[in-house]
């Protein structure tokens, strides 16, 4: 059965048309994440190195919510507004992960809103 996991908020709040996350049998499919203020639902802009620390916060509460750590995540899909940045990104995506780094595709996408970055991932969630 599948389970909506949200970051610090309650089970039935509504983000849109999507859940931030889905459990089920034991992975974690994480939607895409930007740099959004989750207390606000807005957008913070900023540089390329700022948003990325945001995004990534914001994956590691939802992560962490559904009882995983950032080390658990197997996969993730990243997409740049400008991979001309992706040098200043990837020295911020680098210092949240130790040991084994997961599997990962960048891509330069078109974003909404003027993001810099978003990122979604695939996290296999630890047994007890």
């Amino acid at each position: 059965m599948k389970k909506i996991v949200h970051p610090k908020r309650d089970e039935n709040f509504v983000t849109g048309a999507y859940s931030d996350a889905v459990l089920i049998d034991g992975f974690l499919f994480v939607s895409g994440q930007a740099a959004v203020d989750f207390e606000t639902s807005r957008f913070v802009l900023g540089t390329i190195e700022e948003e990325t620390v945001r995004t990534l916060e914001n994956i590691k509460a939802i992560v962490e919510a559904a009882g995983a750590t950032m080390n658990d995540i197997v996969k993730c899909t990243v997409h740049l507004a400008d991979i001309r940045e992706f040098d200043r990104y990837n020295r911020v995506y680098a210092s949240y992960f130790t040991g084994v780094k997961p599997a990962r595709t960048t891509v330069q996408s078109v974003l909404a809103e003027g993001l810099k970055v978003e990122i979604d991932c695939i996290v296999k969630i630890p047994t007890a």
